[in-house]
């Protein structure tokens, strides 16, 4: 049995993806692709990041999909990808972390207004704003998975009020959590910044529109982490030409690499980072990988396995 890389990685990020992978792997054999396979040797794992279209398709031995990322839309919206396959996506505490440091840095920063004064830096404009505390803030957390709670958990120990929504029940210490649509509204008008990081799913896509910029307090402001899909573009800039948002921080877009023309990069209310909230460290992440390559090959339940029916 082998394991098959599927994945589009330039030749950097596999120089350093291969050498963790060997090293929490020592007793497997590792593919790069599917034409150093032996004679008569078969895949029955696939270790899967952005995977070329059809590369997981006939390979009848396979009995799980490990994701490299912690996000798996486009692997479901593959109809290559076999569905009858175990699909689990990256959990990995590291990565966790990193996306509460940037909500952090970016709740951080609307709430002291640097990004303000970066903006009147470059108009040479000396000029005091007033100063906002941090237990004055509140911040709505959309998504409690392993993400958004330690982000919600970051965020209140550092002074901040969290609410937390998430479209089923979740309970975090230390946070008032919703759940479900009738109490979306609320959590949104309540919230001087709002963190995405809810799962792309049908019920998700475009969630961040005209109607529900309309529901935000005025002069909120939108910190997506999550997907670009996420938010129609139009519309938030709309918002942002209105008033009705004060900033937008985007870590994420529709379509990437951001084009260059894109209005987003010289708009003064918008931040725009090229999605690097919380990159995959490889050497954390061959750690999560290894321990389902050994549960399958032990016969014991595998960890973060996918719901096809929910879309995470």
């Amino acid at each position: 049995m082998a394991i098959l890389l599927a994945t589009n990685f330039d030749d950097a990020e596999l120089a350093a993806w291969w050498p963790a992978l060997q090293r929490a792997l020592p007793g497997e054999r590792l593919l790069r692709d599917r034409s150093e396979l032996d004679a008569g040797e078969t895949i029955d794992i696939a270790l899967a990041a952005n995977p070329p279209r059809a590369a997981l398709a006939d390979l009848p031995a396979l009995r799980l999909i490990q994701s490299l990322w912690a996000g798996v839309d486009k692997l479901l919206a593959d109809p290559s990808v076999p569905s009858d396959v175990p699909l689990a996506r990256m959990v990995d505490p590291a990565m966790n972390e990193a996306m509460a440091e940037t909500a952090l840095w970016a709740v951080l920063s609307l709430q002291r207004a640097y990004f303000a004064y970066a903006r009147q830096q470059r108009e040479v404009d000396w000029r005091q704003l007033p100063q906002r505390r941090a237990d004055e803030t509140t911040v709505a957390v959309l998504g409690l998975g392993q993400m958004g709670r330690t982000c919600a958990l970051r965020l209140v120990r550092n002074g901040y009020r969290v609410n937390g929504w998430s479209r089923s029940e979740a309970r975090v210490p230390g946070i008032e959590t919703f759940a479900g649509e009738a109490s979306f509204e609320r959590v949104l008008a309540d919230a001087d910044v709002v963190v995405n990081l809810l799962p792309l799913t049908e019920a998700t896509r475009g969630l961040f529109n005209a109607q529900t910029f309309a529901k935000m307090r005025a002069g909120a402001a939108l910190v997506n982490l999550a997907r670009g899909a996420h938010v129609i573009e139009a519309d938030l800039l709309d918002a942002l030409a209105t008033g009705r948002l004060a900033h937008a921080v985007l870590d994420v877009f529709a379509s990437e690499p951001l084009p260059a023309t894109h209005p987003f990069w010289l708009h003064p209310r918008i931040t725009v980072l090229p999605h690097v909230a919380a990159l995959t460290d490889p050497r954390s992440a061959a750690v999560i990988v290894a321990r389902n390559v050994i549960a399958l090959r032990e016969g014991r339940a595998l960890e973060n396995l996918v719901d096809r029916s929910r879309g995470y």
